[in-house]
């Protein structure tokens, strides 16, 4: 369990500070990841406090339930994804929520572990499933979908500007052998770049933008934090707050523009004006937290 004792999660102090545990009673972590949020909130809670864990990645239960071992019956886990919150709440019994928490993020645990191919950083198979069990792999989508919808998903999930040259790319790539681990597809979107293009990255690999497109398609992530924003004004309590992390700007403009809409209606207040972000001195400690923004708001009726 060393990653557990080195996992720090991305504005710890930040998610404490805005969520309040200690005037809550039933927290919500959404994606629980390694548990480190939960811990501290369990931490900074009263001893009346229970949390509810989300998570679609068994590994990922398995290590937090380790974590959270001492907090003993105040802590119950969930293998679900978050966007199935109303169930989950519904099979533990409870209607309203006093604070809940989304940490969009891939848990580095998942980044760093080859087998799970989200990273083109060692070779691995082209999977990035949260959820290992369901669902089709990345490489089922780079193998099988017609170009123009391949360029499609890699622009709009990846902004990528050059994504109709790495469909083409793949395409023809593909025709010779399955692409089937994430060294060869990184290999592919790198031949695709322009030189101009690729000498302009600044040490950003140039496949980046296409495993995050990959990886929010397989995995369905922007409507199912859709499900998720729309779930929240049923779930949690008067006066209870909701607090989301994401890491880029597909995420927090779904997360801004459901937050000032529920606010516009009267409905909550927003406890953050303009995100917040990590301070330089935790991007020095996890330069992966460099992109996250912080977004919270509470419920007024």
């Amino acid at each position: 369990m060393q990653h557990q004792a080195a996992h720090t999660p991305v504005l710890r102090d930040e998610v404490v500070q805005l969520l309040s545990p200690a005037d809550r009673h039933i927290l919500v972590d959404c994606t629980l990841g390694l548990g480190g949020h939960a811990e501290a909130l369990l931490d900074a809670a009263g001893p009346q406090a229970r949390l509810i864990g989300i998570d679609a990645d068994e590994g990922n239960l398995r290590d937090a339930k380790a974590r959270l071992e001492t907090f003993g019956p105040r802590v119950r886990f969930f293998h679900a994804n978050f966007s199935d919150l109303a169930d989950v709440l519904a099979a533990a019994g409870v209607v309203r929520v006093d604070a809940l928490l989304a940490d969009l993020g891939t848990c580095s645990v998942q980044l760093d572990d080859p087998r799970r191919g989200f990273s083109f950083a060692a070779d691995g198979p082209l999977d990035m499933r949260m959820n290992t069990a369901t669902g089709a792999t990345a490489a089922k989508l780079v193998n099988t979908l017609e170009e123009e919808r391949l360029a499609e998903l890699i622009y709009s999930y990846g902004q990528e500007r050059y994504s109709r040259r790495i469909a083409r790319a793949i395409c023809l790539a593909r025709r010779h052998k399955p692409i089937e681990s994430t060294v060869e597809l990184a290999n592919v979107v790198v031949a695709a770049y322009p030189r101009p293009a690729l000498r302009a990255r600044r040490g950003v690999h140039p496949a980046t933008r296409t495993f995050q497109a990959l990886r929010i398609a397989v995995n369905d992530e922007l409507a199912s934090l859709e499900r998720l924003l729309d779930a929240l004004p049923n779930v949690l309590a008067k006066g209870g707050r909701a607090a989301v992390v994401s890491f880029h700007s597909l995420e927090d403009r779904r997360v801004k523009q459901a937050f000032a809409a529920w606010t516009k209606a009267g409905a909550a207040r927003l406890l953050t004006r303009k995100p917040v972000t990590p301070g330089e001195a935790e991007i020095e400690r996890n330069p992966r937290s460099r992109s996250a923004k912080l977004r919270g708001l509470e419920k007024l009726d």
